[in-house]
């Protein structure tokens, strides 16, 4: 450091104004200064001297020949900047203390619970382990992989070079989490972008591209490598997201704050897990904004509520609706706003609409299985819904898997010359379960053990947090980081989103029937084998010979449209009609006419693959509901007064939506 001078130091020019704060105009590279000055030389007058060593090239040609510097005047930073800076450590302070605060309590919450079952419970280890023996044994293979993964970095390398040298940079990436311009405008992080995916598409690619091991198994190395490498985007990390980092400078830092807020909030709610909020649950109360198709209950026992809905016209078919959702869920994913309820719409088109409302089962379920399921639940419905409308016969959906519970059902019909059902619609239901998709990573053995001691944990239920935790595993990127990023890193509050809402309240399941589901649809696929057996009978799908209406959506990723398609198939001496709707689980069936999105295929002949279907399928524009009305009109009788379900046989209980579905978990 220079000594003080003993004489004062020559005078300097005056000082200009201060340069005001945004960024700077000049292109040139500026010199680097040592970090402790930084502050004081971008906001101090431009002719100020610096400290330390300068020679004459460095300074203004007045003060060049003074012997010394007087230290930096921090009283020339501006009242405004220093608020600012003020007012962003003070926030980066709250947010940090939030954080640690939030993860203190959690780490108490959890500290007298037992450990976790397992440290790898979905048994990745082995598959990796298969994988990485597999290419150890083939070096020719690997050096391949790493020469091109050494000539895709060449690429880069050059692209960013050409970019450095004046080049435009290219279009916004597709991938919706480098859409934001600021991913290609700024240098710095559009190659980081760039990098990341170039290695973590060569390492999806590297685990794929492995021959010579179960195709189970490497799926599940594929699977987990996924999840691996979409946790460590860039995105996914305030430092390197730009968009994050810009609504920080923007707002002083007050977007942290609150993301950090959003993060202590989720971690009470998952009670010392992180439980990421989807949507602003506070927006929105089943029977009052969401589940709102008027209607009443005319039937409850310990495992339904039978709903039957108003009538929206002055005749309705003779022959009754009864739908079977699917009991992971609740119903009203099928009445969410008037706007784009399947009930109502179903309603007006002159249908008679009944729901069978599944329990949230407690531990006093926890024997149920497939027989009470059947018993309790499919043939009583069916009963209650005849008795109350007088009609000989009905027609059901089964949606999901209250649509495998519907075909098993069928099957024990026929077994039983049983002919109270005309004819059964399956909105995304599986029944042949050998191309079920990555929920099928999740039914070997060892996992099945882990599941059935959390649900002995649990008093003999699986929770309803477990299946969420399971489903949004499935699509990472939409359901998980897409809101750790807009909740926590910009703290941004959750949507108020109608579906994501419903997609949250989960139901529990008992452990006798979610194991017997996993073990013998998932793990053996048995009931297309013939070889399920329930209500006492080993069922036989090809003993089914009613009319069949199949949806399945194109990106559906819970039952993909093969395995529906396979399973359309299995019902060999039904007439089986099937279409193919746009989109994915749950837009692909909720798709109102009104809202003219999406498309559907159909083909009125069933070959031997969908890709055969697909190629002779005639596409049409919009919603696939039309097409199934007019299906469903021809099965479902003449034309008869509409009924009342206020004067039926069966008196009612309550108004709709009943009282199962608001049972929280």
């Amino acid at each position: 450091m220079a000594k003080s001078p003993r004489t004062p130091p020559e005078p300097v020019a005056a000082a200009r104004a201060p340069r005001k704060a945004g960024r700077p105009t000049s292109v040139k590279a500026r010199t680097p200064r040592p970090k402790a000055a930084k502050v004081a030389q971008e906001t101090a007058p431009e002719t100020a001297p610096v400290s330390g060593p300068a020679s004459a090239a460095d300074v203004p040609e007045t003060a060049a020949s003074a012997p010394t510097a007087p230290p930096p005047d921090f009283s020339a930073v501006g009242a405004e900047q220093r608020q600012i800076l003020e007012t962003l450590s003070l926030n980066l302070a709250r947010a940090a203390m939030t954080a640690q605060s939030a993860i203190a309590e959690a780490a108490l919450s959890q500290a007298d619970r037992p450990a976790a079952l397992s440290p790898d419970p979905f048994n990745v280890g082995p598959a990796m382990n298969a994988v990485m023996t597999s290419l150890a044994s083939r070096p020719d293979k690997l050096f391949a992989a790493q020469a091109d993964l050494f000539n895709r970095y060449m690429d880069l390398w050059a692209a960013s070079t050409r970019r450095a040298a004046g080049e435009e940079p290219g279009t916004p990436s597709k991938d919706k989490r480098f859409r934001d311009p600021a991913w290609s405008e700024n240098p710095m992080f559009d190659i980081m972008r760039q990098s990341y995916l170039v290695t973590s598409d060569w390492m999806n690619g590297l685990v794929a591209s492995v021959e010579d091991i179960d195709p189970r198994t490497k799926r599940r190395a594929e699977f987990f490598t996924k999840l691996l490498t979409d946790a460590f985007s860039p995105s996914n990390f305030l430092a390197s997201n730009p968009v994050a980092l810009k609504a920080m400078a923007e707002t002083n830092g007050e977007s942290l704050v609150k993301g950090m807020q959003n993060f202590a909030a989720d971690l009470e709610r998952g009670l010392g897990k992180l439980k990421i909020s989807q949507a602003d649950y506070g927006q929105f109360v089943v029977g009052e904004n969401v589940a709102t198709a008027p209607g009443q209950v005319v039937w409850r026992d310990e495992l339904f509520e039978l709903i039957q809905f108003d009538a929206a016209t002055d005749n309705q078919r003779a022959i009754p609706l009864l739908i079977f959702p699917p009991w992971i869920n609740k119903f009203y994913i099928m009445d969410l706003q008037p706007q784009n309820s399947l009930i109502r719409w179903l309603s007006a088109q002159g249908f008679t609409v009944f729901v069978c409302s599944w329990v949230n089962p407690d531990r006093d379920k926890a024997g149920f299985g497939f027989d009470e399921y059947l018993d309790k639940g499919i043939y009583r419905a069916i009963e209650k819904t005849l008795e109350q409308t007088g009609s000989k016969t009905l027609n059901t959906v089964g949606y999901c898997i209250g649509g495998t519970l519907m075909g098993a059902a069928l099957a024990h019909m026929a077994a039983k010359k049983d002919t109270r059902v005309a004819a059964t619609t399956f909105f995304a239901a599986q029944h042949d379960f050998a191309e079920a998709g990555d929920l099928l990573l999740f039914t070997d053995e060892h996992w099945l053990k882990e599941v059935e001691q959390q649900m002995d944990a649990a008093g003999g239920v699986l929770p309803g947090a477990a299946m969420a935790e399971t489903f949004n595993a499935l699509r990472a990127n939409d359901l998980i980081w897409s809101f750790f990023v807009s909740n926590y890193l910009m703290g941004q509050s959750p949507p108020a989103f109608d579906l994501l809402f419903w997609n949250a309240d989960q139901t529990r399941m008992p452990k006798r029937l979610h194991l017997d589901y996993l073990r013998s649809m998932y793990g053996q696929n048995l009931l297309t084998k013939g070889e399920f057996e329930i209500g006492g009978v080993k069922v036989d799908l090809s003993k089914v010979k009613i009319p069949l209406y199949f949806q399945a959506s194109r990106e559906d990723h819970i039952a993909p449209m093969n395995s529906v398609y396979r399973s359309a198939r299995a019902f060999k001496n039904a007439e089986v009609t099937l279409t193919l709707a746009g989109s994915g689980h749950i837009a692909g069936v909720i798709n109102p006419p009104s809202a003219n999105k999406y498309q559907h295929w159909t083909n009125t002949t069933l070959p031997a693959s969908l890709g055969e279907w697909q190629a002779q399928a005639v596409e049409h524009p919009g919603s696939w509901w039309p097409h199934w009305a007019n299906w469903l009109h021809d099965r479902s009788g003449d034309w008869v007064p509409a009924r009342d379900p206020k004067t039926g046989p069966l008196k009612p209980i309550e108004p709709a939506p009943g009282s199962y579905v608001k049972v929280k978990s």
